[in-house]
């Protein structure tokens, strides 16, 4: 196999995504160690330096990881996020070729407590949606999704259908977003959080804790959860 004949895109460019499809496609799998630099220049004519290029960026990028002096190896399967973006989670899974679905553990409407009261600036005791859901990738709980709405900004909010909707597409409908703040941590779950996200003891999750404003309201504070072993942060910006 050569790629030197096709000059529509650099050389390295194109070694990635010639390891990204033998990844993709099962060939190689989470801890395979895939062929040297060498059985790569020989496989694909290319030179040392272009070969060196793809994989330092794939390894940087979080798909391999290179051990000195024993080899390459495809990095144990981890999401991808941009800590300062919002997007429907449903969406994201689709576009890595998988299958979401949903979890309903909590549809309510309830009074406020102090804590989600000072965090959404509303009065104690107000009423509030809750929903607590979990959403799955290809069956397997990726985030549990803990979220607050204030029924003045989104009243239709818990007719929604959540196996089919995700709150996200109602909630960027019926409340445009304004603003959004976002904190990121890691914690231990509790043992109904890792029972939700089946998760293994002493594995600790990522928490994203987003408040958004529409019309100079807050109109949802949500906490999201993601086990830590298969989540990462990955951003990207011009400063």
């Amino acid at each position: 196999m050569s790629f030197t004949a096709d000059h529509t895109s650099p050389l390295y460019q194109k070694i990635k995504v010639h390891i990204l499809e033998k990844i993709n496609a099962g060939v190689w799998g989470a801890t395979d160690r895939i062929p040297s630099e060498n059985e790569l220049i020989r496989q694909l004519g290319v030179s040392r330096m272009t070969v060196n290029r793809a994989l330092r960026e794939l390894a940087e990028e979080g798909y391999l990881v290179r051990v000195v002096g024993v080899g390459t190896f495809v990095a144990e399967s981890k999401v991808q996020i941009h800590p300062l973006t919002i997007r429907n989670i449903a969406e994201e899974i689709k576009e890595r070729g998988h299958d979401h679905s949903t979890r309903i553990v909590l549809l309510s409407e309830e009074e406020i407590n102090i804590k989600v009261a000072g965090q959404m600036e509303m009065t104690p005791n107000a009423d509030v949606f809750h929903t607590l859901l979990v959403h799955l990738e290809n069956g397997q709980p990726l985030q549990l999704e803990d979220r607050y709405v204030n029924p003045a900004i989104a009243p239709d909010y818990l007719k929604c259908d959540f196996t089919q909707v995700t709150p996200y597409e109602h909630l960027i409908k019926a409340a445009p977003l304004q603003q959004v703040e976002h904190s990121v941590e890691a914690l231990m779950p509790t043992k109904k959080i890792a029972r939700w996200l089946d998760m293994q003891p002493d594995e600790p999750c990522l928490l994203i804790t987003r408040r958004t404003w529409t019309q100079d309201h807050i109109a949802s504070y949500a906490r999201l959860y993601h086990p830590g072993s298969t989540y990462k942060l990955v951003g990207r910006f011009d400063p």
